[in-house]
């Protein structure tokens, strides 16, 4: 499909009204991503009880959530590829199916060892499917409601944070074997699964960019059903594709005897111009063939290190590493840092069940904004609130502050969540969405992987506030990246988005400004 048609079927996507089509993907796409993150933070809450059962130190724990995210690299990366090269729809279910099994395994494991390779599998699969899902979720929303339907998806999904906390706290003391349930819950996922398989197409923005403009179209027509767009409309919508069809329909007559007439004036004129035109026509449709025939190119990751997109991605790395690492680092370490600070691990657990429970919040706080002010400006000023917040918590020490502070935090982090992730989607082209925004959030968990021993080492060396000190001064730095670096894509459509004129002409309204 062309440029043009591309665009076409990306506006008829923009235009439809939110209808039963969006709802059921929401739901199935936060469903799983509701119990991939009860698996993914589960270990934070039962990291305390195996210290004690299998004598687990810091560094122990700190090399477990390493190889986990380790795992999370391999899934980003690998389901960005998959997802750009064989299909959205097929990358997700074959995600989905690699993490059911893992969880599954991380409930019957019997040392650390064996609890390493579960989590690694386990981790791969959820990230696998959680780049695709985001990229999914950005290609079939109208522009207007990206951000929100994507903060909902999020609101959801990060119910599993209090899930696993409170899961924690209620199993985990009470019987030796309580941390297997806490895991088991990830197995619910099951169910959300199967609703993917059912509710869920392939992108048709995906179809288009491989060429395959009838299954496009089909997927389309019937996202327009469902949205109760009549006939005429979607006929409208298509009549840059069958304009010239429409033409040589008007009047089939007066064409033929304008012809006749033409050939009548003047016959070795009209022979030599028909030759003329047989000749550029068989040209034209040689050449249409062999682009409609032509497979696009397959999406490496050394495009993103090249040539246009190389500033993107640059970009999008920056924010998610310093986004994910100081999130990730906040909710993973909370709960051992208080208890290595003296804490008792009830008190522990009940605290960072009440902090988790703020996460779902934010989310929904962030829904009246996402849509309506630049994403990047509001991303900068989460980030300096969100910083100003973790120095007041790691100077404080009495509980209730902690609580305070906690939850102050944690209503932060989750209302950036959405923001970075209809971003990160946003500013590459359907091409390269998926292996672009994938690698960059697989980075982050590279840096991710380092950062236990990091935190472990500030901790050790430095003390208690100074971990959150540095968890702050991170904060702030994706929301400075794109505010000097990153396009304007609120309210935009996707192919408008990434066109590199739009980009330039940011670029250039920064440095002018």
């Amino acid at each position: 499909m062309t440029t043009t048609g591309a665009s076409a079927l990306g506006a008829r996507l923009d235009r439809l009204p939110l209808g039963p089509f969006h709802r059921r993907l929401v739901i199935a796409l936060a469903g799983m991503i509701l119990f991939e993150w009860v698996e993914t933070y589960s270990f934070a809450f039962v990291a305390p009880v195996l210290r004690t059962q299998w004598g687990l130190s810091l560094s122990g724990i700190a090399t477990i959530v390493g190889i986990s995210q380790l795992g999370a690299f391999t899934g980003g990366i690998a389901g960005g590829y998959l997802a750009d090269r064989i299909g959205r729809r097929r990358t997700m279910l074959a995600f989905v199916t690699v993490y059911c099994a893992a969880t599954a395994l991380c409930i019957a494991v019997q040392n650390p060892w064996q609890l390493m390779t579960a989590r690694f599998a386990a981790h791969l699969g959820a990230q696998g499917m959680a780049v695709v899902a985001i990229v999914v979720l950005t290609e079939f929303v109208p522009a207007t409601a990206r951000g929100r339907l994507q903060t909902y998806k999020v609101a959801v999904g990060s119910l599993g944070i209090p899930i696993a906390a409170w899961a924690g706290y209620f199993f985990v003391p009470h019987w030796t074997w309580g941390w297997r349930l806490v895991f088991a819950l990830g197995l619910f996922g099951v169910v959300f699964a199967w609703l993917i398989r059912r509710w869920v197409p392939e992108s048709p923005r995906w179809l288009a960019s491989r060429g395959r403009t009838e299954q496009a179209e089909a997927v389309v027509r019937e996202i327009e059903r469902q949205c109760g767009v009549t006939s005429r409309e979607t006929e409208d919508a298509t009549n840059a594709r069958h304009g010239t069809e429409t033409e040589l329909r008007t009047d089939p007559t007066d064409a033929r005897h304008g012809t006749e007439t033409e050939l009548r004036t003047d016959a070795t004129d009209a022979r030599i111009g028909t030759e003329t035109e047989l000749r550029a026509d068989a040209t034209d449709a040689r050449i249409g063939a062999e682009d409609t025939s032509r497979t696009p190119p397959r999406a490496r990751i050394r495009h993103l290190l090249a040539g246009a997109d190389r500033r993107t991605f640059l970009i999008v790395s920056a924010m998610w590493v310093t986004g994910l690492l100081t999130y990730s680092a906040y909710n993973t370490w909370t709960p051992t840092l208080l208890s290595e600070n003296g804490l008792e691990l009830d008190d522990t657990l009940l605290l960072s069940a009440a902090l988790a429970t703020a996460a779902p919040v934010g989310a929904l706080i962030a829904v009246p904004f996402i849509d309506r002010w630049d994403r990047r400006t509001t991303q900068l000023a989460l980030g300096l609130l969100t910083a100003v917040t973790l120095v007041l918590f790691g100077l404080v020490r009495s509980q209730a502050a902690i609580v305070v502070l906690g939850c102050v935090a944690s209503l932060l982090f989750q209302m950036a969540v959405p923001f970075l992730q209809v971003y990160s989607a946003e500013v590459f082209p359907t091409r390269i969405r998926a292996l672009g925004s994938g690698t960059a959030n697989a980075l982050s968990r590279i840096f991710n992987f380092a950062a236990p021993t990091l935190v472990a080492a500030i901790f050790a060396g430095l003390g208690y506030t100074a971990v959150f000190v540095f968890l702050a001064a991170l904060s702030l730095v994706g929301g400075c990246v794109a505010v000097a670096f990153g396009p304007r894509t609120t309210g935009m459509s996707l192919e408008d988005a990434t066109t590199p004129a739009h980009q330039s002409v940011t670029t250039k309204e920064k440095a002018s400004s």
